[in-house]
Order: structure tokens, then C-alpha cells, then sequence
């Protein structure tokens, strides 16, 4: 082709792209851009987040689109979205990223995907309950993961919305509904509770959090939150008010956030922070890196209850090894029974809402 000619073709592509004379065209130049991109990206995983426009997950797009074992990431939102999508895409990192908006686009969002991380949902305000945010976001999660069933019914599935102790036995029924319900690849995502502990307890210690290991076991609200401080790594010991102390604020930390936002916001940051630590624990376990253990709200044998939150050890097929309680003492288990009992209503209320 003769230089003058490349020039014309050059600068017509970059007409087409930044003066579309149609949606369709815009679309089409954009799927070409894409798809040519995609064929030399990086190697990694396909990854979607649903909810990509919202207080979470902004940050949770913007921080899963510089983690290196991503390779394509789909951002999908009903409002805003595509906003978002063309400011993450110009991050100079390896993912390709897509967006997708509306309920029309959903199954074009999860086709493919090999993770599907949900932070969809309406926040938490002063004077709100986990609980009241229950009609709302059990209906997204229901209509999400009937997209997921039909789309890739094999994927790992992260929830966040709220409230988990009810959104992910919501999602089980969905999936058994359909008949592609594999109870290893859906994980609630409690890892807030175990970076919050983390953070909590260094400083009682005089610590760096990176060096501390909180397991947090039970569910993701209140006192169904139960940190096991007796098992924190490195071994060391709390007085009775220490341990209440650090209990109670280790449950109360989502409440801590919202009431200091006073009216602008819940935990949105480190909420994406810790679901990326979370992904990424998913992520190497997929890659098949061994010893990979995080806490996370699943089916489980470890109580009478048909959901709860332990270590669990990730891997190829997402939670391949649920991990026992260990020994507790007098304190955590008043805790434990405590947290069961609320626990028992919270899975209760999202089975019942599928199966009404």
C-alpha cells in the first residue's frame, strides 16, 4: 500500500472512531479496536463485574484492571457505565477492557467470563440494617445470577451485595433452579471482615497489618461476624477487654464507616480493596498455585447451618477444601452460638425469597 494511501486509511479509522455517524458504527469500530488488542493481549483470565459503575465498584474495576493475571475484564452496569469503562480502559495495564450497560447487554457481559465479581446493589445509609436493604438487592442478585446460569453457568462467583448472609443462599437457589449450582464456585465475599480485623488488631499489637492473621468465621453482619482472636497469627494473647474491644469493633466496622460519612456513602474502598484481595486469592487458585486460603461464607458441614463462613482453600474448581472451626475458647463460643442463631434467619429469609 502506498504511504499516501496508509495515511488516508489511518486517519479515516481515527475519523470513524472519534466521529461515529452512527451508535452502530461506534460499536462496530470499537468491538474491531478490541478484538485486534484481545489478540495480542495478555494471558490471563476472563473477568467480569457487575455493579462496575457503582460506589464499589469503580475502585473494585479500576484496582482488578492493573492485577496481572487479568486478562480481558467486562465492566456491566444499568446506569453510567460506559463513562466508566472509557476512563479505566486508558490505564496502560495488560487487561482488555469491555463495557456493557443495561439488562439487554448482560448475557453479552458474562459470556465467557471465568470469574464473576457482584458488588451490585444499593448501599447502606444512616440507619440502615443490613436487612433493609433486603428487597432491593435480593432481586439484582436474583436477576444477575439467572445471566450467570444461562451465560457461564462454569465461573467462580464473588458476591459482595448485601446482606450476604441472605444474597448468597439466594443465589444457590437460582442456580439450582437451573440446574448449574456447583456449591465450590459461590463464594460470599467476607474478606472486609478479616482486612478490618487484620488492620484492628496490629494496632492493639503494635504491628504492620501484613504480618497479622485474623481468621473471621460466622457470616457478614453484626454479630454474626465472629474474629477468632485466640487463633491470630502471630500467637499472642488479648485481656477480656481487649478481646471485647476488638470484637465488637471488628462487627461494627461497617457501621463505624457509614456513620463517619455521615449521610455520603458505606464502605466503598476498602470494600474494593478487599474484594480484590479476594479475586486475586480466587485468581491463583485458578492458576493453580497451591496453598491458597482465605475466609469466605459458603455451603458448609462445618455447623448445622447450610451456609458459613471458614477458611477455605481455593483452587482450580473455586473452594476445593472448607476448613474446620479449630479450638475455640469460652468467648468465641458464646460468639458462635450467637452468630448461629441470627445466621439461621438471615439464610432463611433469601432461601424463602426464591422459593415463595
Amino acid at each position: 500500500m502506498q504511504p499516501a494511501a496508509e495515511a488516508r486509511q489511518r486517519i479515516a479509522r481515527l475519523s470513524a472512531h472519534l466521529n461515529p455517524t452512527n451508535s452502530q458504527m461506534e460499536v462496530n469500530t470499537m468491538l474491531e479496536r478490541v478484538d485486534c488488542r484481545a489478540k495480542g493481549g495478555s494471558p490471563g483470565f476472563k473477568v467480569a463485574i457487575l455493579g462496575a459503575a457503582g460506589g464499589i465498584g469503580q475502585p473494585l474495576a479500576m484496582l482488578m484492571k492493573m492485577n496481572p493475571l487479568v486478562s480481558v475484564l467486562h465492566l456491566y452496569d444499568v446506569v453510567n457505565c460506559p463513562g466508566v469503562t472509557a476512563d479505566i480502559s486508558h490505564m496502560d495495564t495488560g487487561a482488555v477492557v469491555r463495557g456493557f450497560l443495561g439488562q439487554q447487554e448482560l448475557e453479552a457481559a458474562l459470556t465467557g467470563m471465568e470469574l464473576i465479581i457482584i458488588p451490585a446493589g444499593v448501599p447502606r445509609k444512616p440507619g440502615m440494617t443490613r436487612d433493609d436493604l433486603f428487597n432491593i438487592n435480593a432481586g439484582i442478585v436474583k436477576t444477575l445470577c439467572e445471566g450467570i446460569a444461562k451465560c457461564c453457568p462454569n465461573a467462580i462467583v464473588n458476591l459482595i451485595s448485601n446482606p450476604v448472609n441472605s444474597t448468597v443462599p439466594i443465589a444457590a437457589e437460582v442456580f439450582k433452579r437451573a440446574g448449574t449450582y456447583d456449591p465450590k464456585k459461590l463464594l460470599g465475599v467476607t474478606m472486609l471482615d478479616v482486612v478490618r480485623a487484620n488492620t484492628f488488631v496490629a494496632e492493639v499489637l503494635g504491628l504492620d497489618p501484613r504480618e497479622v492473621d485474623v481468621p473471621v468465621v460466622g457470616g457478614h453482619a453484626g454479630a454474626t461476624i465472629l474474629p477468632l482472636l485466640s487463633q491470630v497469627k502471630p500467637p499472642c494473647s488479648f485481656t477480656p477487654d481487649e478481646t471485647e474491644y476488638l470484637t465488637k469493633r471488628i462487627q461494627d466496622g461497617g457501621t463505624e464507616v457509614v456513620q463517619a460519612k455521615a449521610g455520603a456513602g458505606s464502605a466503598t474502598l476498602s470494600m474494593a480493596y478487599a474484594a480484590v484481595k479476594y479475586a486475586d486469592a480466587c485468581l491463583r487458585g485458578l492458576r493453580g498455585d497451591a496453598g491458597v486460603v482465605e475466609c469466605a461464607f459458603v455451603a458448609s458441614q462445618v455447623t448445622e447451618l447450610p451456609f458459613f463462613a471458614t477458611k477455605v482453600r481455593l483452587g482450580r474448581t473455586g473452594a476445593e477444601e472448607v476448613y474446620q472451626l479449630g479450638p475455640l475458647n469460652e468467648y468465641e463460643r458464646v460468639g458462635l452460638e450467637k452468630a448461629k442463631k441470627e445466621l439461621a434467619t438471615s439464610i432463611q429469609k433469601g432461601i424463602s425469597f426464591i422459593k415463595k
